[in-house]
């Protein structure tokens, strides 16, 4: 029996799996390769549609389908792509900045010594956010997500990504208290690029 894309969507939401399988593999490999037309990577491309799918069956409950099943799979799949194309881009700048920034300053190995110990403190301090406040942050802050991006990636609401950074914040800024001198001795330093994107 043929089912319309309404009931598809009916059927996964309520947890059929046999129908979430059809669908996982009519259209698997097709995104796949519509992900490595913009990724040039098959593993990472892969994992995108591999993800997809797997956030689409946790949140099954929730799962709303304006358009038609078949375009909001790729929809989903370009933003996904372009959410890792512009987190590699960040992660290649700061190398770039690093690289840079190495090769034409001669620092102490005891500034040295505190950058390293500034960065581990920093990673430490957002290690201790409680989960989702800590992929907020890092989704706002790292990888440069808007608000309403987020929002729309977790199915939370604007507000509480708001919330959720603000309450981040707080948290860091009493972490980090003792090492704000460290910071001001630092600000021209490699470590300033991450200061900045915990706008303390």
């Amino acid at each position: 029996m043929q089912l319309s894309e309404q009931e598809i969507v009916g059927a996964i939401r309520q947890g059929n799996e046999r129908v979430f399988e059809v669908i996982f593999r009519k259209y698997y490999q097709s995104l796949c390769n519509y992900a490595n037309s913009m990724l040039k990577e098959i593993d990472e491309s892969e994992e995108v549609v591999q993800n997809l799918f797997s956030g689409i069956w946790e949140k099954r409950t929730e799962l709303e389908i304006s358009i038609s099943l078949k375009s909001y799979l790729y929809r989903a799949v370009h933003n996904h792509c372009l959410n890792r194309i512009k987190h590699l881009k960040i992660r290649e700048e700061y190398q770039q900045y690093a690289n840079s920034y190495y090769e034409s300053s001669y620092e102490s190995v005891s500034q040295s010594v505190m950058k390293n110990e500034l960065e581990q403190k920093i990673e430490e301090a957002i290690d201790k956010l409680p989960e989702q406040c800590r992929l907020i942050f890092r989704l706002s802050r790292f990888e440069e997500l808007k608000y309403h991006e987020i929002a729309e990636q977790l199915g939370i609401s604007p507000k509480t990504v708001e919330n959720q950074i603000g309450k981040a914040l707080k948290i860091l800024r009493v972490e980090l208290a003792e090492y704000l001198p460290l910071i001001i001795l630092l600000v021209d330093g490699l470590i300033q690029l991450k200061i900045d994107y915990l706008y303390i």
